[in-house]
Formats: C-alpha cells, structure tokens, sequence
C-alpha cells in the first residue's frame, strides 16, 4: 500500500523565506510588529512552514475507544480522520479523496467500516485508507489503474499519555523529541493518577476573529493579564479579591522549543475559581498520592495558578481542566475547540462539576473567554492600519531573568509575571518561517534571555 505516506510537501522545500521577518520580529530586543498578526503572505507561509510540519494534537485517545471509530478534525487548514485501528493504533489520514479531492467524510465522529466519496463512489477502508473500489470499477482497470497507489494520504502518528499528534513532514523529529522535557510538566495534568485522563464527551466549539498566535501565546504564558482582565469576573466566582500573582508562593515560567508553562506552587488556584468546594477537596485529599507518584514539587501543581502552550497550538488550563485548539482560519480568525479533561478514575460527581465549572468560565458565554476574545479581536483588528501594524510591541518583560542553577527540566525563568515564554515562542515561530527544512531550524534553547 502506498497512500503517498509521508512525502514532503515541495511547497515548504520550495517557497522563499520572508525577507523582513528579522525587521518585525526581533526577540533579542523583546520587539514584535502588529503585522504578524494580519499579513496573508506570512499566514501562508505559516500553514506550509509550521502546520504542515509541526506535531499537531488531533484526538484523545479516550475519544475513539473502539476499532472503527472515527473523528474529524484538521492540521492547520487540512482537513484530516483520525481513525482507531483493529490493532488498537490510531491512524490519521487526510480527509480529502485522492481522485477530486472532494471529503470523504463530513460527520464530526461516529463508528465506520468505511469511508466512500460522494462525487466518483471511491471508498476507502477503515483499516489502513486502501482503496477498496470505485464506481465504474472497470473503466480504470482499462486505463492500468493500480489501487495500492492510491489511498488516503496519511501522517505520521504518536502518543503522549492519551494525546494524540500528528505530522505531514517526513523529516519532523520524533514526537519524544519535540517535546522534549516540556513532558515533565505535562504529567501533571496527565498523569497525576493512576488510571490517566480522559476527555468528557462533547466538545465546545466557536470562532473569534483574532490571530491564532495571539490565543495561543496568552496561554503560552500570559498570566500578567489575569488580574486585569478578569479581576470583576474572578471576584464574582470566588466572592472576594482576587489573589495577587506576584504574591502567591514560588512561582516560575519554564519553555523550550516554543513551548511554554507558567505557574506557581499555590495547589488549587485555578480549580478555586470555579467556586467548586468539592474540586478543591479532591484535588487536596488527591495530592499525597499525586506526591508518591510525580514528587513532592510537581504535587503542589495539580488545579494551581498556571498556562500551557504545545507550539503551535494546543493549550491546557490546568485546575480548570479545559484543553484547546486554537484552528487558524485565516489571519483574522480562529476556530476554537475546548473538551475537559479529568482523572479518568475521578468520581462521576466531581467530572460533571469540572463540566458545569468550565461552561462557567471556558466557554462562549463563560465570564473569563468573553474577556479574552474581546480583547484578542482588538489586537488582531488594529493590525489592519498601515502605520499600526509596523509599531513596535513591547515583548520584553522579564529579560534576563533566568534561572541557570535551576534543577527544574527545560529554560526556567523567575515568576510568572514574565514574558520570556512569549519570546520563546515567536523566536521558534519565526525559526520554522525562515528555515528551509526541520534540518536547518535552530536549537535555541540555553540562549534566550
């Protein structure tokens, strides 16, 4: 079987590198220009140079227990299947007939043998993409036409403890790699249990007209504008002043690669603010164990104060457990997904309080995301104005504020109240712009301020 499995795209070979780029995105000075935000030559040349070769998140493994089992989602603007296997593997293919390129599947999830294209009756098989049959079998038998040749085309696919990614670039280190030691952190939220995560069913969907690098960089490790922001919507669900973050015990923001995590020590901070009782006792009477299993230091994480951005574009929440995909739908807008993950041996009770807790305030009518999107839409439409958009954006709070004596994993900087992640994160943006291969992008981690 062929599936053109793996080929790299000419187009990221081939395109030009964008010649100004070191002008509007300078992250020695903490310098960023408002056109990254709005430009749709740099916009394409995000979705051939980053989404085309970055691991993406695509699933949960909880979402597709059984074989067969199918859902729609899509890497940068490529629609894509990620479809559960009779060996238990998941597989992911490009949600695009090899004949017309018409969809092969227009239903979100459900459960399949196959999947059959509606314009020329290509079906394809649940179990590996093949090319089963055609209307008209005959007609291209006459023509030599050779089945093998012509599957779904599919990506490459790895697990993290439950998440799914995946990656067009056959070149793409593995995904082990692009991690890196950011999994320290992930097990946080991951592995805090012993019977791992699990997504609730259901998945909150919206658009927002902003940029995706905006999104995705607040939760990279924009905690400054918490208590701003959401002070009023923060005092409404906990019934008093808000805690002040450059107060709140040992505090750090820690990055590599483009990743980036910020968060302090405090336990239960953003579990408090969904005004549950019983999430912060869980999560209490859970911390020796989480202790015993991940350390003394990471045990004083689960439900704190905190933000997590994989580059390009999945985010956690941690203690309000929402996770996201911030899909670019052009410069100007995004579409959202947000699920909830829990505990999977968490009660029943406390999953559908973390459910009810995020549509509070993680959610389209949520008291913190209108906040958020209003303010995102506002940095993204400013942008259009020809003097606005070649302004200089101060990034550079918190330079050189590193942590070289730190025994924690990854680049470890003091505080939270630090833009360090958000110049880690568009020095990696603007590595993958200028690089002609996943050979050629360099390794910065150890150099940024």
């Amino acid at each position: 079987m062929d599936n053109n499995k793996h080929i790299p795209l000419r187009t990221i070979e081939s395109t030009p590198c964008l010649d100004n780029l070191d002008r509007i995105c300078d992250m020695e000075e903490g310098r960023l220009s408002g056109k990254v935000f709005w430009d749709q030559a740099i916009y394409e040349q995000e979705l051939e140079k980053i989404f085309a070769r970055c691991w993406l998140f695509v699933a949960h493994e909880s979402q597709l227990p059984k074989f067969g089992d199918y859902l729609t989602t899509s890497m940068g603007e490529d629609e894509v299947l990620v479809v559960r296997q009779k060996d238990a593997s998941l597989k992911v293919f490009l949600n695009a007939c090899p004949h017309r390129g018409n969809k092969v599947c227009f239903a979100e999830a459900g459960n399949a043998r196959g999947f059959i294209c509606n314009y020329h009756g290509w079906s394809f098989g649940a179990d590996g993409g093949r090319l089963m049959g055609m209307h008209e079998s005959k007609c291209y038998e006459e023509s030599h036409f050779d089945k093998a040749k012509h599957g779904l085309r599919e990506a490459r696919v790895a697990t993290y403890k439950g998440l799914v990614f995946a990656t067009f670039a056959a070149d793409a280190p593995s995904l082990e790699e692009y991690l890196g030691p950011m999994t320290w952190y992930l097990d946080v939220m991951l592995d805090m249990d012993e019977g791992g995560s699990e997504f609730l069913g259901g998945c909150i969907r919206s658009t927002i007209d902003c940029n995706w690098k905006i999104a995705a960089e607040n939760f990279v490790g924009d905690i400054l504008h918490g208590g701003w922001t959401h002070d009023s919507a923060a005092k409404a669900m906990l019934g008093g002043p808000v805690a002040n973050v450059g107060e709140l015990p040992e505090s750090y923001s820690v990055n590599w690669n483009g990743h980036g995590y910020e968060f302090a020590t405090d336990v239960v901070g953003n579990a408090a603010t969904l005004g549950e009782r019983d999430i912060n006792k869980y999560l209490h009477v859970l911390r020796p164990k989480v202790a015993e299993r991940l350390g003394e230091f990471r045990s004083k994480l689960i439900g704190a104060i905190s933000s997590f951005t994989v580059f390009p574009n999945f985010s956690f929440l941690p203690g309000q457990n929402t996770v996201r995909i911030w899909q670019p739908r052009g410069p100007h807008k995004i579409e959202l997904f947000t699920w909830v993950i829990v505990n999977r041996n968490a009660p029943q009770e406390i999953k559908d309080k973390w459910r009810r807790g995020a549509m509070m305030t993680f959610s389209p009518t949520g008291v913190f995301e209108m906040d958020d999107g209003e303010n995102w839409e506002y940095c993204t439409k400013t942008a259009k104005g020809v003097v606005t958009r070649y302004q200089d954006l101060y990034v550079g709070l918190g330079m050189h504020t590193r942590l070289d004596d730190s025994e924690l994993p990854g680049n470890v900087f003091k505080g939270q109240l630090n833009e360090c992640n958000a110049r880690a994160f568009y020095q990696r943006w603007k590595d993958l712009l200028q690089a002609s291969s996943w050979a050629d992008v360099p390794d910065r981690n150890g150099t940024l301020r």
